[in-house]
């Protein structure tokens, strides 16, 4: 919806930047997260304002002995309890209703214990001897727990700012053209598929679209991570939001709203922050049995203090709490979001777009990689590679005489061979032929300059009595063995020469493979093309094998026996089309390229970039973010398993000393602060090659 901008619109300020909004509940949904970032800051503020002095008057006498501390401490912890607190008891009772336990309920447990506890020494003294305030205890818990939420916030904050940067660059009105031919400034929520509108130099491109008239020059980079600008002409697809060059481009919209390019890359990456891992849904469940067995243990330490350890109570609730508080699985609940919302937010910086947890858990276990040849290894259209002159002619004469032949042909070798020319003579325009026919499945025959010229394969040149010699035979031979296609040349019914012409790789295309390679897993070709030219390609890119002359629905076919019969974890890259049941076969579908809806539906990965190298970038984040998620786990478990024998009276068995619950609290919030720390540690990825 369109929403105008003027002071009396309804609009909030974030980060110095103002946003505007049709409705309040719009306005609310928009600021939720800030929100809640503010609310933390809030109640952290409350928590360690008051928490400070509780901490410093529970173990420095500043007042005489007849002034009532416990009351002034029991009225300064009370705000942090069920202000700052409030949370962890909505959660438990969340989770009560739910029939379960989570990390709230240990936290509400333990900090209620020491408050209560402390409660009744204030009121009733008589019954304690051995006193017993812990209100520094809960407020300082509190306290430090709510800034290990902090820092996930901040985590979750700072992987989605790539994203919003991206979100903010939609721009709000295009240049639409009218029934009448007049351009109308129109808001780009109006804006329909099908419609057209003009993007005039420098300026932004509305939404995604088709160019109908005009080429210029797309910055798409920030987008699709691509440094240098991608030129544009008719048929060509533009993205919205990216910055258009020199030249002036009539655009036909083909994706508008939600179903834009930019919209599913937010789309997307903020799904991938918020499914679930398997991994992460095994720690939940873990974390449902550890909190009722924690609060076992608790139960026990206190009561093997006091009988037979012959301990005050006070001692015995000293220790029960420290195990409460230290236990805590904090760091075990933020050990796979963490690191999974930072691996996604790099990705999107990268150009890779990953779906979700579950993906990257599946990526990092592949050891076989398929690719598509056609348009994902190689360019996806033919370029003349070869040109032999059988007689005295020069090279520039065979392709000036193929590209006179060829010059009304709609055959994409003709394209190929037209494009040659104008690469080697720019300021030469192709002469007009006086004569052309197109001759299916043989060639082409044209006449210029009252001469005949013919262009095609053997059979046309043998039909129409064009002599080739056995030494011109094995030249043909050789090219084609290569996987090349030959077009061969006669004038006036004698052979002149001969062009050559593949689909060629793309210029990373090897080096994407020897990153595979180099990374321990097999390469493999699927492609529907000839054995000759799959061939032809897997030996040049260095391919462990392939499979050729394979029809697009039996491609997933080839996938599953290769996880059946050979028991492989595979990759499937494809550009999202013609391979889109083999990317869904696959354990991990990769589509490469940003053009096709299929390839959002089908992919586990999605690369904005046609760069094969970004597989490998790919494949070496997802396996280096769930490494961060093992380190994570490792470190959670450390702190919240080897620790709760120190918290229930160890160390005092063995140097007469009893872990304080402040310090089981700093404990457990320092295994936060080392999970959000070691999750951070992504941002420096680098793919290697």
């Amino acid at each position: 919806m369109y929403v105008e901008e003027s002071p009396a619109s309804l609009h909030t300020v974030v980060d110095g930047r103002t946003y505007y909004f049709c409705a309040e509940s719009c306005m609310q949904t928009f600021l939720a997260p800030a929100l809640e970032l503010r609310s933390l800051k809030r109640n952290i503020a409350l928590s360690v304002v008051l928490g400070a002095p509780i901490l410093a008057l529970s173990y420095v006498a500043v007042f005489p002995a007849w002034f009532p501390t416990g009351l002034l401490l029991l009225v300064m912890a009370t705000p942090v309890q069920f202000i700052a607190g409030r949370r962890f008891y909505q959660g438990t009772w969340n989770a009560i209703k739910m029939r379960s336990s989570n990390m709230d309920t240990l936290i509400a447990v333990g900090t209620s214990a020491a408050y209560f506890y402390s409660l009744v020494y204030v009121l009733l003294p008589g019954d304690f001897p051995y006193g017993g305030l812990f209100f520094d205890a809960s407020a300082l818990v509190i306290a430090l727990i709510l800034i290990g939420r902090l820092l996930e916030q901040s985590v979750k904050v700072r992987a989605t700012e790539a994203i919003m940067r991206l979100s903010r660059l939609q721009p709000r009105t295009a240049r639409v053209v009218g029934p009448d031919g007049h351009e109308v400034e129109t808001p780009i929520e109006n804006v329909g598929v099908g419609e057209m509108f003009v993007v005039r130099p420098g300026e932004k491109i509305a939404t995604d679209g088709m160019v109908v008239e005009g080429s210029s020059l797309v910055d798409e980079k920030m987008v699709t991570g691509e440094s240098m600008p991608v030129e544009k002409a008719g048929g060509s697809r533009v993205i919205g939001a990216t910055i258009n060059g020199p030249g002036v481009l009539k655009v036909r919209a083909t994706h508008v709203g939600s179903d834009t390019a930019l919209s599913k890359i937010v789309q997307i990456v903020q799904d991938a922050q918020d499914t679930k891992a398997p991994v992460e849904r095994l720690v939940n469940t873990i974390s449902s049995y550890f909190v009722p067995l924690v609060a076992a243990v608790a139960l026990a330490s206190f009561a093997l203090w006091v009988y037979p350890g012959g301990k005050p109570v006070s001692f015995a609730f000293t220790a029960a709490v420290a195990v409460l508080v230290i236990a805590c699985p904090c760091a075990l609940g933020l050990a796979t979001p963490a690191a999974i919302a930072v691996g996604a937010g790099k990705g999107a910086e990268n150009g890779i777009l990953i779906k979700g947890g579950e993906f990257l858990e599946r990526t990092q276990k592949v050891d076989t990689v398929a690719f598509d040849k056609t348009g994902t290894l190689t360019k996806g259209e033919p370029e003349v590679t070869d040109l032999v002159s059988f007689g005295e002619r020069s090279q520039e004469d065979v392709l000036l005489l193929a590209a006179i032949a060829e010059k009304n042909s709609e055959h994409p070798l003709a394209s190929a061979v037209l494009r040659k020319h104008a690469a080697m003579s720019s300021e030469s325009p192709v002469p007009e032929p006086s004569k052309f026919m197109a001759l299916p499945g043989l060639g082409t025959r044209a006449t210029y300059a009252g001469r005949e010229i013919l262009l095609g394969n053997v059979e046309l040149l043998r039909s129409e009595g064009v002599e080739v010699a056995g030494s011109e035979l094995g030249t043909i031979s050789a090219l084609q063995k290569q996987g090349k296609t030959v077009m061969l040349l006669a004038v006036d019914r004698k052979m002149q020469g001969a062009v050559g012409a593949a689909d060629r790789a793309k210029p990373s295309s090897k080096e994407a493979i020897a990153g595979l390679k180099k990374m321990g897993l097999e390469t493999i070709i699927i492609s529907g093309d000839d054995a000759v030219t799959t061939a032809a390609v897997a030996t040049e890119l260095g391919v462990d094998r392939y499979f050729a002359g394979v029809l697009p629905a039996m491609k997933s076919e080839i996938v599953k026996r290769l996880q059946t019969e050979e028991h492989r974890k595979v990759a499937m890259v494809g550009d999202g089309i013609n391979d889109a049941p083999a990317l869904a076969q696959a354990d991990v579908g990769i589509a490469i390229g940003s053009g096709s809806d299929i390839a959002v539906e089908t992919g586990g990965l999605i690369l904005m970039r046609d760069d094969p190298k970004d597989v490998v970038a790919g494949i070496q984040l997802s396996r280096k973010t769930m490494s961060k998620v093992r380190q994570n786990l490792f470190w959670a478990f450390v702190y919240n398993v080897a620790l709760i024998p120190v918290a229930a009276g160890v160390l005092y068995l063995l140097i007469g000393v009893l872990l304080s619950p402040i310090l089981s609290g700093a404990a457990m919030a320092m295994s936060s602060v080392t999970v959000v720390a070691n999750s951070l540690t992504l941002r420096r990825f680098v793919p290697r090659f």
